[in-house]
This record gives C-alpha cells, sequence and structure tokens, in this order.
C-alpha cells in the first residue's frame, strides 16, 4: 500500500509538471498569439503617451493601423478642428451635388459678397469679379488644397453624422463666425478617433459617387498647408504616399494657441497603410514649436510601423 502511495505521488508530481510545462507554453504561445500588431499598438500607445506628458498644453492622438488596429491617447471630444473641417465640408458637399446630379465639370456661381473677406481666401485672390464662375472640381481644390470654406454647417453636420459616431464631433459654426468670434471655434469640435475614422473611411471605403471620392482622395494629396506636421518626417521617406488636412488655430491675449492639428492617411513601402489624427489644444508657444511635437508623433509612429513590418 506504501508502495502505491510512492507510485501515486510520484504521478501526480509528474502532471503537475507536466501541466506547468503546458501551461508555460500555452503562455508563450498566448503572447506570440497576441499579434505583433497588438503588441505594437501597446508600444506606439506608450511612445505617444510619453510624448503628450511633455506637452505644455492637450494633445490627443489617435492612430488606425492598416484599417484594424486602434490606438488613442487623450481621446477626448474637445478639440477645435478648425480646417480640419473641410475633409467633412467636401463629402457633404459631394453627397449634395450627387443627389443632385451634379456633377465636378458643372460651373458654378458665387456672388463675391456672400464670400467673408476678412478670412483666408484664395479664391477671392484668384477671381477678381464680383461673381465668380468655377467648376465644381475648382471650388473642392480650393476647400481641399487652399483651405477655402463652402456649404452649411448644418448640411455638413448631419451628413457626417451618418458616417461616425455622432458623440465624436460638432460642426456648428462657420469660419466667417469663428472668425468673429474666436471662442466659437470650441463649438467646431472632434475627438481624434473620429476625424481618424472619417479619414480612414474615406480612404477605405465608399462613401459617395467614386468620381468625386477619387477627387477628394487625389486633392488631400496635393494639400499644401502644414507641410511642418505629419507630413515633416516623411518628406525624404523613398515610396511613402500621404493625403492629409490640417487646421490652424488662433492665438489668444495670453498667446495660448487654440489649435495645431493634421489628419493623415499614409502608405508605406511594405504595404502598411494607417490613418494618424494629431489634435493640439491651448499650446503655451507658438505654431512652430506645436508643430514640433505634431511632427515628432509621426516620426515615432512612422518608425514603428516600418521596424515592425520589417520584424515580422
Amino acid at each position: 500500500m506504501k508502495k502505491n502511495k510512492i507510485i501515486l505521488s510520484v504521478s501526480i508530481v509528474i502532471l503537475l509538471c507536466l501541466t506547468i510545462i503546458s501551461l508555460k507554453q500555452f503562455s508563450h504561445k498566448s503572447i506570440a498569439n497576441k499579434s505583433k500588431s497588438e503588441l505594437n499598438s501597446q508600444v506606439i500607445s506608450d511612445s505617444i503617451s510619453k510624448i503628450a506628458s511633455e506637452y505644455p498644453g492637450e494633445i490627443g492622438v489617435a492612430v488606425i493601423i492598416n484599417n484594424q488596429d486602434t490606438v488613442t491617447v487623450n481621446n477626448k471630444s474637445i478639440y477645435p478642428m478648425m480646417s480640419v473641417f473641410k475633409v467633412h465640408q467636401a463629402l457633404a458637399l459631394c453627397n449634395d451635388f450627387d443627389k443632385k446630379g451634379i456633377s465636378l465639370d458643372t460651373l458654378v456661381k458665387i456672388n463675391r459678397e456672400k464670400l467673408d473677406p476678412k478670412t483666408w481666401s484664395p479664391m477671392m485672390k484668384d477671381y477678381s469679379t464680383s461673381v465668380l464662375s468655377l467648376t465644381v472640381r475648382d471650388l473642392l481644390r480650393y476647400t481641399l488644397i487652399q483651405s477655402e470654406n463652402m456649404l452649411n454647417t448644418a448640411q455638413t453636420d448631419s451628413f457626417i453624422a451618418k458616417l461616425i459616431p455622432r458623440s465624436s464631433f460638432q460642426i456648428a459654426y462657420t469660419e466667417e463666425e469663428m472668425s468673429a468670434d474666436h471662442d466659437k471655434a470650441y463649438s467646431n469640435y472632434t475627438s481624434p478617433l473620429g476625424a481618424a475614422m472619417l479619414m480612414n473611411r474615406l480612404f477605405t471605403e465608399s462613401l459617395i459617387s467614386n468620381e468625386k471620392q477619387d477627387f477628394i482622395k487625389n486633392a488631400l494629396k496635393e494639400c499644401k498647408t502644414g507641410i511642418d506636421r505629419i507630413v515633416a518626417p516623411l518628406l525624404d521617406k523613398e515610396g511613402v504616399v500621404i493625403a492629409h488636412k490640417t487646421g490652424s488655430g488662433y492665438v489668444n491675449e495670453n498667446g495660448i494657441l487654440a489649435a495645431q492639428n493634421d489628419v493623415a492617411y499614409i502608405c508605406l513601402p511594405n504595404k502598411v497603410c494607417y490613418t494618424l489624427a494629431v489634435f493640439v489644444k491651448d499650446f503655451k508657444g507658438n505654431e512652430s514649436q506645436a508643430s514640433q511635437f505634431v511632427a515628432h508623433i509621426s516620426a515615432v509612429v512612422y518608425s514603428l510601423l516600418m521596424q515592425t513590418s520589417v520584424n515580422s
């Protein structure tokens, strides 16, 4: 009987050892199967959080990788969009034109008196007549590349609410109204993820007619504003394709910069595509300094995604 007990005890020990080994193997497999993209998302999150912690103001970031993995830091719906909302506006405008059967080559006429001369308007500089006559294509080009302002806010807000969560954004005022009262800029707000989701859907799904959506995407690839932000560390990188839209805020009497934003869709030569939204709020410094923080985040995300692809 004693011998049987010893044999039984040895069997239990062996069984326990095998169980421990099995659990260890399962644990290692679990970590390995916790895809590299998941592990990399955590590294990206930690890296961005560190930069944000050193930031003299509020900074929110969202990254969507290959239309699957999502990283957010300080993802609150409190960031003034500024001209980033031109992407929202262009989509809403094209949706309206689609419903009315208006093509990109349709000629539209705009009374100069309806445009606010106090706001940034390259279009008004290019057209000196009292009635501006241009195609829908050119109108959109001004909106997206030169940050011109078009379409009423209610239409834009209503359409975009069909594409991204209602709680993630609000468009309440025009640039003219925000120019007259800078505090109103805070009522045209977004969360970083809300803006990233819209940009990501624009480049990965069908939202409006193909012709108009392709035009918007190509126009964003030609965006000439804010190349010192997300674009800055990628300019010299071969094979990188970037489409983006910036938004810049006002500086108040205390020297606080309301916003310095950028949202981009980026494709790398290693087939990784990602959307990056960086929103700056109430920055205690100048535009150039704020842009450096945005560029720093962009450089870190790019570097980590390139490493992951190479090592995977």
